[in-house]
């Protein structure tokens, strides 16, 4: 907050600079506040500065973008930990253990394999040692598509090619798209992998057909002699040469930092002065130029941002005396808009960016149900959230747990239905941010009571996630997790079966009742608690010891290390500081993991969520119908289905392929039983992660698989979102 302290921290000359949160304070958006603050500190210091910030809450990411100097092009990012960590949790939901997979590779850690540990041990050890990079595509794969390159990537190379760098037709910002099934890519595609090491990547930058081909060492693929690619590397290198040169130069700061700061309003107001005769009557947003149509008209974007219709119809359009019409105004409606719809036809189904299912909003009066209405409502295949809150307990932002799990990507009858079981006091706080988003029911109650829990069918659910609201105690560490602990541990103490009678959703029920998702389908729930799929998020990384009674953890082993964590079913938020150190090294990978845990959060949603007024419903275009058309998370098993006969001896090269050729799946990594013994379907036995197994890594019929589902229009042939516990 003091520019002496910047000049001598010399931040001028600084890389970039990390501001991180205290995630145990008391007030999370006065912590906020004060780390958003130091942020204008700098940037009004040395408006070039690269400057990543933790935040604790997702609504405080829209002060950031009052920052004139904030952008994100320069390399200014924000880390939420309540987006990311609710984030991850809502993927747990739809892949169990995925949470576990995607924070070990940003973790960046090696890994050592032992004899004397377990065989479980040391198959999830080698995936911890994945990480996350990019490189740059030879030539050799120009014209491929995505599928192909990926196989050859991973047959060829021993790489996993997840996502590729796309640069729009329009010469717009280039966009990170997971595992697209159309288009083919050009030359200089920049891809990204998950890998042991930077330079086992390199060999998608050497890889040569002519050369390579029938290489069968992926260790021998080197730099070859060819003419062509010699020519190729010397001008993407030189192009990357020039990019960095021209960002240093635009980027360049004052010999006298100090001394500018002192007099920087003069050269704010010498600067605005110089750039309005520079670019004449140019306009300027946000601290930056709007860009100039080719019919000499504003582009319709803000801050460089593409707005969409719902922004559109905030703002005032150019020309009101032809909005007149039959002598009636138009109100709120943009010009440009107001022709395509047809509006009495027109049902709203997703918000205004086509990213999420959306809903009329309701009040959490027609969504409250209480334990007899739970009990008589068939609940099968849904998803339970355990909240621990008092009525003035801080917002943990429940809308970034449901907003995953509400992605257009999914058909709205694969939708889980979400049952939150909590204080209503606490919940009507937060209905603001839920109010727009579907199948969402409370249960007044409390976690802790079995009757509650069994009116929601606890032993139904497709996840039980467990979260607190509570401000953690700075007397005892270990008491700031006891309500989740108990929680946990509660439910696994429960047995269920004939306890239990099945009773028949009534017809009569009332609004809160309906819509409760597909009740043809019935599963048999577990017996025993022990079973009953479970995710507890934990402030303290020790407390993880409580949640097992059955593992053998050292109290101070890593958190990484612990068997909770291993199986997917801890999460806390401490393993989200390491993503700091990532996003300084690879910023597009911080990109690319919110892209995959948030659903399809946009800089232009954001925006929108800034204006405060919440979700808003769209009119369905081609436009908005065509941003469904993204993969998403999905666990698919090997015990049935089209792919079961892989699961007999199969090697994960030959599953690998055969779902990226035949069904434009990614695979990504297995959750397999800890017990290996097991060759049968048995729920009783947990299960662990496995990121991006070996080639010739043998398949169990017992596996599930991690992959990468593109969208289907129509249907699916078989259901991939439905996962055995």
């Amino acid at each position: 907050m003091n520019a002496m302290d910047l000049e001598r921290a010399k931040v001028h000359d600084a890389d970039a600079c990390l501001v991180l949160a205290n995630k145990y304070c008391p007030d999370p958006d006065a912590e906020d506040a004060a780390n958003i603050m130091r942020v204008i500190s700098m940037k009004n210091y040395c408006e070039e500065s690269r400057i990543i910030i933790q935040l604790m809450q997702y609504h405080n990411k829209a002060y950031l973008l009052n920052i004139p100097s904030w952008d994100w092009k320069q390399g200014d990012d924000v880390i939420c930990l309540a987006e990311l960590k609710l984030g991850f949790i809502a993927q747990s939901c739809l892949a169990p253990g995925f949470s576990t997979m995607m924070a070990n590779l940003f973790a960046m850690r090696s890994f050592i394999t032992s004899p004397d540990m377990a065989a479980w041990q040391n198959d999830y050890l080698q995936g911890t040692g994945c990480e996350m990079y990019t490189e740059t595509l030879s030539p050799s794969f120009s014209g491929m598509t995505f599928s192909q390159a990926s196989e050859l990537c991973f047959v060829k190379l021993k790489l996993l090619l997840l996502a590729i760098e796309v640069k729009p037709i329009d010469g717009g910002d280039t966009k990170i798209s997971i595992n697209p099934q159309s288009s083919k890519m050009p030359a200089n595609t920049v891809g990204f992998f998950i890998a042991q090491s930077a330079e086992e990547v390199k060999r998608a930058w050497f890889y040569c057909k002519a050369c390579h081909e029938d290489v069968k060492d992926e260790n021998l693929i080197k730099k070859c002699k060819c003419k062509h690619l010699m020519t190729f590397r010397k001008g993407v290198r030189a192009i990357q040469l020039v990019g960095k040169t021209m960002a240093n130069k635009t980027g360049a700061t004052p010999a006298t930092p100090f001394s500018a700061a002192l007099s920087k309003p003069l050269l704010n107001i010498k600067n605005s002065v110089m750039a309005k005769e520079e670019n004449g009557s140019k306009p300027v947003m946000n601290g930056r130029l709007v860009p100039i149509g080719p019919n000499g008209l504003v582009d319709e974007t803000y801050g460089g941002y593409h707005i969409s219709y719902e922004v559109k119809k905030l703002m005032p359009t150019n020309k009101p005396a032809d909005q007149q019409k039959n002598g009636k105004m138009e109100v709120g409606i943009a010009d440009d808009q107001a022709k395509d719809f047809d509006f009495a036809k027109t049902e709203m189904k997703y918000d205004s960016t086509g990213m999420f299912h959306w809903t009329p909003a309701r009040s959490i009066e027609d969504c409250i149900l209480d334990r007899n209405q739970a009990a008589m409502t068939v609940l099968n295949g849904h998803v339970v959230v355990c909240l621990f809150a008092d009525p003035d307990s801080p917002l943990i932002g429940l809308r970034n747990l449901v907003m995953p799990l509400r992605a257009s990507n999914f058909h709205y009858h694969e939708l889980k239905h979400v049952v939150i079981v909590g204080a209503v006091d606490y919940l009507r706080r937060e209905w603001k941010t839920l109010q727009n988003l579907p199948k969402i029911s409370v249960l007044n109650g409390s976690p802790l009571s079995r009757a509650d829990l069994r009116a929601v069918n606890v032993n139904l659910c497709d996840m039980c996630v467990i979260l607190s609201a509570k401000v953690p105690s700075n007397d005892d560490p270990t008491l700031a997790d006891k309500e989740a602990i108990l929680a946990s541990l509660n439910i696994k103490a429960m047995t269920f079966g004939d306890i239990i009678t099945n009773i028949e959703s009534m017809g009569d029920s009332k609004d809160a009742l309906n819509n409760m998702g597909d009740t043809t389908v019935k599963r048999p729930g577990p017996i025993y608690g022990t079973n009953v799929p479970m995710i507890t998020e934990l402030v303290n990384d020790s407390n993880v010891q409580f949640l097992d009674q059955d593992d053998d953890d050292d109290p101070d082993t890593e958190l990484y290390l612990t068997q909770p964590f291993a199986c997917g079913t801890a999460f806390a938020v401490s393993v989200l500081d390491s993503l700091m150190s990532t996003t300084y090294f690879n910023q597009n990978a911080l990109t690319l993991i919110r892209s995959l845990i948030t659903g399809g959060a946009t800089p232009e949603l954001e925006i929108i969520l800034a204006e405060g007024a919440g979700l808003r419903g769209g009119y369905s275009t081609p436009d908005t119908l065509s941003h469904r058309d993204r993969c998403r998370v999905g666990q698919i098993s090997l015990s049935d289905g089209p792919l079961a006969t892989f699961g007999e001896g199969r090697k994960y090269q030959d599953l690998f392929v055969a779902s990226l050729r035949n069904y434009g799946m990614l695979c990504i990594g297995l959750y397999r039983l800890r017990d290996a013994a097991l060759t049968t379907v048995d729920a009783t036995s947990k299960r662990y992660v496995i990121t991006n197994p070996p080639f010739d890594f043998g398949l169990l019929p017992t596996d599930q698989v991690y992959v990468l589902l593109p969208f289907e229009r129509k249907q699916s042939r078989f259901s991939f979102s439905e996962t055995e516990v």
